[in-house]
This record gives structure tokens, sequence and C-alpha cells, in this order.
């Protein structure tokens, strides 16, 4: 979405962008939105798990998930993490259940599947030693002089605040453009 903002076939978009990403394409971000992912496992317990007791998919398709394999790579460098590589779209959907009944470990869920219901055999597991949070930005581009457009960025995110992604034991990568 980035790109489209950037060659002017969107005025605007929501998507996740990385502080490279907004300077090669000439961007500007605002925070819109953060999700707190979280860990699923089978089971009915849902304790807290750490962030390095976690597998992270990776899927093969770098066309389609190279946001989020740029993204969980980091956090896998970071956190310690285990990394899983997969080749069938399983990061979200009836795959990734199948890939969760199948492991041994709390697999991380993507922010593409934050309000999916859980199959009940699952549950979700509060990630902490970081609590890991995906950022979502609204972009616009640097030479947009339109009041409309730039009137709506204002209104879009006005009061969002900063959504829990400055406490201390929060983690976003290197090159969130909200890490401090």
């Amino acid at each position: 979405q980035a790109a489209r903002v950037a060659d002017g076939s969107l005025d605007l978009a929501v998507c996740w962008v990385r502080r490279d990403d907004l300077d090669s394409r000439g961007l500007n971000s605002r925070l819109i939105g953060a999700d707190r992912l979280y860990a699923v496992s089978a089971g009915h317990d849902a304790d807290e798990v750490r962030a390095r007791d976690i597998v992270v998919l990776l899927d093969d398709d770098v066309t389609a998930w190279s946001s989020w394999n740029a993204y969980a790579e980091q956090l896998v460098r970071d956190t310690g993490a285990r990394a899983a590589h997969i080749s069938d779209g399983g990061i979200t959907g009836p795959a990734f259940f199948d890939h969760v009944r199948r492991s041994r470990r709390p697999i991380l869920n993507s922010p593409k599947s934050q309000t999916t219901p859980l199959p009940p055999e699952l549950v979700a597991h509060p990630v902490v030693d970081p609590k890991v949070y995906w950022t979502w930005s609204l972009v616009w581009r640097r030479s947009e002089v339109r009041p409309a457009v730039l009137n709506t960025v204002d209104a879009l995110t006005d009061g969002i605040g900063d959504l829990g992604i400055h406490e201390p034991d929060a983690w976003l990568p290197d090159d969130d453009p909200y890490k401090p």
C-alpha cells in the first residue's frame, strides 16, 4: 500500500511500514493503530508465554508476506523465538490453525488474524518478555498539499496516543517509525 501512495494511485493508506520505506518513497506516517500480538496453542491454559518460547512462522511466498517476514525475522533475532518456514500460506486462516495443532510450542499470530475466532481446542496466550506489537500507520506523500488529504490525516489520527508501544517492556522492530 505504501508503494501505491508513493506512485500516486492512492492518497492515503493504512499499512505496516518501516522508516526506510518512508524515506525511500517520500512518505510521511502517523500511528493509527497497534496490535499486541499473542501466541496460540492447543489446550485451554491461557497463561502468559515468553517471546523466546514461541514459534514465528515465515512464509516462502515473499511477495505476499514480505512485510510479515521482515518483521518476524527481526523478532526471532531479538528475542530468541524460533522461526518455522512454511510454504502453504498458513500465516492466517485454517492452515495457521493446523500449524498450531501440530506444534509443541505456541505460535505467534499475525496482525491479519487478530479478529478471527479461535477454534475451541486452541487458546491465546499473552506474549511477554517482551510484549510484541505490530503498528499500523496512516501514510501519505510528503509533497501532499491538498487540504482535504491533510485534514483527513489529522481527523483519523487525532487523539490516538501511544497504544502501549512505548511501555518499557514493549517490542517494536528497530526500523519501526514509532520506536524511540
